[in-house]
Formats: structure tokens, C-alpha cells, sequence
């Protein structure tokens, strides 16, 4: 069975249409759970620090430095789940009734496809979880138990290397992998919203990450981000996690050097988990208790709120350090590291 639809939307962008979300060829859609109102901390700032910001990542400046500084009551939108019929899935990319969704890059060029299988699933999987391994693990991760619980959690993700095959043994995952398929139906997610739903399924998953384990209490973990992941450099990154060893007792691990299960040890009962703004913090962060501090150092042009909104779902609190230079190299101030460290006391 050949898809033309990849070529047909194709058409429809050279025409200068371009083709709506699949979630608008939606046959049903249900709340997951509803719409509610919630409070979220702000985030621990030193004041100057937000004159420092040059330029945002994943949301304008206002935008974020409206998240970082939130203190009063948020409108959080419902969980949805869609059902798609007669949906093809083609080199990473969803199609249905002229709609389509981007899941990853596409690899292959233009032509009619033919879907290898035909099925029903559900898909849990979005395209920054496929680009990034922290929006993975919290995001996708957190999502996954919606789509077993549809039946048939499928995703376009190969068999994955480093932590992630244990990350999902661990979790329980195990979906059907798949390249370019038709669907009788398939469910979707939006799964975005920070409503007490995805709180109570993040607090599964840090239960499960740490099921058997008694992690010792530590003041504090410096997870090293070094060259890993898209450059983002602080030159003096040995010499801030040297300090917080020295002189508050911190922990200092390179992620890549150590297994999952030891990383959960590590970091399950830490007060702090800290580093450079990366996926690698989120090793610590899924699995630190409530209660805890995220402490972000982060460059002046490419500062986010976007581990804010993973904080916020688990009960924990977010701060951050705005560093000096620019997103590939800058480095960090260790008074202005101490100084914030104070407002978490």
C-alpha cells in the first residue's frame, strides 16, 4: 500500500498552504485531566542577573522571564488525548485528512511511501524528545504511561545507547519500534500542561527510578556538562564545582562515566542537583526529593525556562546563575554562585 501523501502535502506547501496539526483530523479527543488552577514558585534569581539576559531559548524574553519570576496563580490547560483513523507514519512525520506532525528529522528524499506494517498504537514520543535526551526521559518518559495504558505504546525511536536501554528497563518501557507505518487508529498526547496529572506521573517515575535504593542525604550534587551535548562551554566549570565541594560539601560526577543506578544513588536524596543548563542535570533532577533545588548556570544569549516547568511538576524549586560571554563560551562568577545559594536557605 503506497502513502502519497508526503508528496501531496509537499504540493500543498509549494502552493503556499501549509498543512495543519494532525490533532485537527482528531475523529474524538478526551480530557485526561482537566483544566485547573495552580500556583508556582518563582525562581531564585539574583535581581541584576535578569539585566544580564541577551537572548532566550524555546520562548521570547518576556515570556521567560515572566516563567522564572511566576508567583501568583496559573490557568494550567487539560491533558488531552486524539484519536486518528486511516493515519500514515512516514520517515518520522504523522499524515491524516491533510494534516500532518513532524516527530524527527526527515531522512529520506521525496517519494511515494510504502508503510511496512499496518497496526493501531498509541505514541507518546514528540520531536524535542527526540532531539534531546532530557526532554526524553521527563517529558516523553512521563507521557509513556498514558500510551500503555491506551495499549500498544509505539515510537519511531531506534533501540537506544547510554543510559537509556536501563532508563527504560527501569521504567517499565517497552514499546513497539516502528519506521514508516499506517494506522488503523492512533492515539495522541498533549501532554505539555504542569497539571497535577503529570505531577502524579512524575512522582511514579522517580518512585520507580528509585524502587530498592536508599540513597544517602547530600548536600548537594555538581553534575559536570564539560563538551557534551551542543557546546555550551563554562570555562570554569572545574573551578565552580571545586567550590561547591570545598566549601559546601557538594558531590562532583561526570555523567557519562557513571551507570544509571549509580546516578540514582547518587542523586536521590541530594538537596541540590547543579551544572551548566543541559540534559545531563536531569539525571539528578528526576530523581531528587521534593523540596529540592535545581541550580542552573546558564550563558547571557541563550537562557531558558524550560527545566523551570520540569521543576515545577515535581516540587522542586529552580535557580539560576547568568553567567558572562556567550553560549559557546562564558564563565561563571563564584560570588555570584555563593550569593544565590544564600536565597535558597
Amino acid at each position: 500500500m503506497l502513502s502519497f501523501r508526503p508528496t501531496i502535502n509537499w504540493l500543498l506547501r509549494l502552493a503556499g498552504q501549509t498543512p495543519p496539526d494532525v490533532i485537527t483530523a482528531a475523529v474524538d479527543r478526551w480530557e485526561i485531566t482537566p483544566r485547573e488552577t495552580r500556583r508556582f514558585p518563582p525562581a531564585f534569581v539574583l535581581p541584576a542577573h535578569y539585566d544580564r539576559i541577551r537572548g532566550t531559548e524555546f520562548a521570547t524574553l518576556p515570556e521567560t522571564i515572566h516563567a522564572l519570576r511566576a508567583d501568583h496563580d496559573v490557568q494550567v490547560p487539560p491533558t488531552m488525548g486524539y484519536l486518528l483513523r486511516d493515519a500514515d507514519l512516514v520517515d518520522g512525520v504523522i499524515y491524516a485528512n491533510g494534516a500532518e506532525r513532524h516527530l524527527r528529522q526527515q531522512r529520506r528524499s521525496l517519494a511515494f511511501r510504502r508503510p511496512e506494517v499496518e497496526l493501531s498504537g498509541a505514541l507518546y514520543e514528540t520531536w524535542v524528545g527526540n532531539r534531546w535526551f532530557g526532554n526524553w526521559l521527563v517529558d516523553n518518559g512521563i507521557t509513556y504511561p498514558l500510551a500503555a495504558a491506551a495499549g500498544n505504546p509505539v515510537t519511531t525511536a531506534p533501540p537506544g545507547k547510554g543510559h537509556v536501554p536501563r532508563y527504560e528497563e527501569l521504567l517499565g518501557m517497552a514499546p513497539r519500534r516502528i519506521t514508516d507505518a499506517h494506522f488503523r487508529e492512533l492515539i495522541l498526547f498533549d501532554d505539555m500542561p504542569q497539571n497535577t496529572g503529570k505531577q502524579a506521573r512524575a512522582a511514579a517515575m522517580r518512585d520507580m527510578l528509585l524502587a530498592g535504593r536508599n540513597p544517602a542525604p547530600v548536600p548537594g550534587v555538581f553534575l559536570l556538562r564539560g563538551r557534551t551535548g551542543d557546546q555550551r562551554l563554562l570555562e570554569n566549570e572545574d573551578e565552580i564545582a571545586g567550590r561547591l565541594q570545598a566549601d559546601h560539601g557538594f558531590t562532583i560526577i561526570d555523567a557519562t562515566q557513571k551507570t544509571v543506578d549509580e546516578l540514582m544513588d547518587a542523586c536521590g536524596n541530594a538537596r541540590v542537583i547543579a551544572g551548566v543548563e543541559g540534559s545531563q542535570l536531569v539525571h539528578g533532577m528526576a530523581v531528587s526529593p521534593p523540596g529540592s533545588t535545581l541550580f542552573t548556570i546558564q550563558p547571557p544569549d541563550r537562557v531558558t525556562a524550560a527545566m523551570k516547568l520540569m521543576t515545577d511538576r515535581l516540587d522542586q524549586s529552580f535557580a539560576l546563575v547568568v553567567a558572562e560571554g556567550n553560549a559557546r563560551n562564558f564563565r561563571a562568577d563564584w560570588g555570584d554562585v555563593a550569593r544565590t545559594l544564600e536565597l535558597l536557605r
